[in-house]
């Protein structure tokens, strides 16, 4: 069974003020058996998305986990109107996928929070599963 979510725009539209960057999608289950190979640990990612028709500058941008397992954007520029997938495993950064370079899953297949944090560290958005009752989109 695959499971992921992905968060509708909707979801978001009681916002005042609308994140131009946001988690638009997770794949918190990569498909198969979890065997930590390196196509295994590609098919987990989240994917996020630029709203706006300006592109960002996502150096210095984090993406973290519930544990605190934190990852760091580095000289990516996300163009406008354009989604980026941040796999878990390794590969060959490219502008619409890049990579942790991780050998070990992220994500918890049951509950977990992804939360992404620009280069000040501030929160920007989160996307969360399981227990948490709530999908995505909800400031703390």
């Amino acid at each position: 069974m695959t499971a992921a979510i992905a968060v509708p725009a909707s979801a978001a539209d009681h916002r005042p003020h609308r994140q131009t960057v946001e988690i638009s999608s997770v794949q918190y289950d990569s498909p198969g058996w979890d065997n930590c190979s390196n196509r295994s640990l590609n098919g987990e990612w989240v994917e996020i998305t630029n709203y706006s028709r300006r592109g960002v500058n996502l150096d210095g941008w984090t993406l973290a986990d519930e544990d605190g397992r934190t990852w760091t954007f580095n000289h990516y520029r996300l163009a406008g109107r354009a989604t980026v997938r941040v796999h878990t495993g390794t590969g060959l950064d490219t502008r619409r996928d890049v990579y942790q370079d991780r050998r070990n899953y992220v994500w918890d297949n049951r509950s977990d929070t992804a939360t992404l944090r620009n280069d000040h560290g501030r929160f920007a958005d989160d996307a969360s599963w399981g227990h948490h009752g709530h999908h995505g989109h909800h400031q703390r």
